[in-house]
């Protein structure tokens, strides 16, 4: 199969929709079924608390969803959402490969270094 400019944005086009669209779904889902759960006296914004520890890890918010905390399906959906654009220059990078095209590529995986160099060392 020949990879062609148009083929290869169709394609990202495509990924970045559904990308999106998944992320969106579950935000919903998640925030449907955190309204339906909440129970309880009103919160109190007037002092700042942060994001439970539980939150801050993929690997306890991908566990935490898949038992039903809907914080973590909330969380997940942003995940997923932070996801997209990685996923986008990852396909591009392996488009430009199939096109032979080094510099492109090159480029793709220095974009894909710093964005993930920002994701995972984030203050």
């Amino acid at each position: 199969m020949q990879v062609t400019d148009q083929k290869l944005e169709i394609a990202i086009g495509r990924m970045l929709q559904t990308g999106v669209l998944l992320a969106a779904a579950v935000v919903l889902i998640g925030g449907i079924l955190y309204l339906h759960q909440a129970t309880g006296s009103r919160p109190d914004y007037s002092h700042f608390k942060g994001v439970a520890e539980a939150l801050r890890s993929p690997v306890d918010i991908f566990n935490d969803a898949r038992h039903g905390d809907t914080t973590s399906i909330i969380q997940l959906g942003l995940l997923l959402l932070i996801a997209t654009p990685i996923a986008r220059v990852i396909l591009a990078a392996v488009g430009f490969l199939f096109e032979r095209d080094r510099l492109y590529f090159c480029i793709s995986l220095i974009v894909l270094a710093v964005l993930l160099y920002s994701l995972l060392h984030a203050a």
